[in-house]
């Protein structure tokens, strides 16, 4: 006979904490992955232009909650390792656009592939109803979390879609 536990919905301050904690714990789990050759400040540009190519410098520096002359100083060292382009924009010459670089795309992939190993590795030690149970949940909280983000809303009703 199976007896069937029935767990209260857990109410959004609960799954809060929880979520904040295994954020936590990503982060600890990616600290011991380098981010070689880019800093983690670099590497988070690099992130940031991968989801919005072209960018100019200012709105980079707003994303970045960063001061222009900031921004410009670690891009000039994104360009100076070939992993950011500048270009001029074709609608204003005065406007420079940020694009991520071939080299830039490797680094990112490379970071990718590290950071996946590590998850694997504590995703394998889970049984797998749970991991079954995190995928929806984490669909769904990657859906809900697009909605807050200007101009992803879109992207996210088209994945559900």
């Amino acid at each position: 006979m199976t007896v069937t536990v029935f767990r209260p919905c857990p109410e959004p301050v609960e799954v809060a904490r929880a979520t904040s904690t295994a954020v936590e714990l990503l982060e600890v789990l990616w600290g011991r992955t380098s981010t070689a050759p880019a800093s983690p400040s670099q590497m988070r540009v690099l992130l940031m232009l991968e989801h919005q190519d072209g960018i100019n410098l200012r709105t980079l520096a707003d994303s970045l909650a960063s001061t222009p002359p900031s921004t410009s100083r670690l891009c000039d060292r994104l360009v100076a390792a070939g992993l950011v382009e500048r270009m001029v924009s074709p609608a204003d010459r005065r406007e420079v656009r940020l694009h991520l670089s071939s080299r830039g795309r490797v680094v990112l992939e490379d970071l990718r592939a590290r950071r996946e190993a590590e998850l694997r590795a504590v995703l394998e030690l889970m049984p797998a109803p749970k991991r079954a149970a995190l995928l929806e949940g984490l669909e769904a909280f990657r859906d809900s979390a697009a909605l807050r983000i200007p101009g992803k809303a879109s992207h996210a009703k088209d994945q559900t879609a």
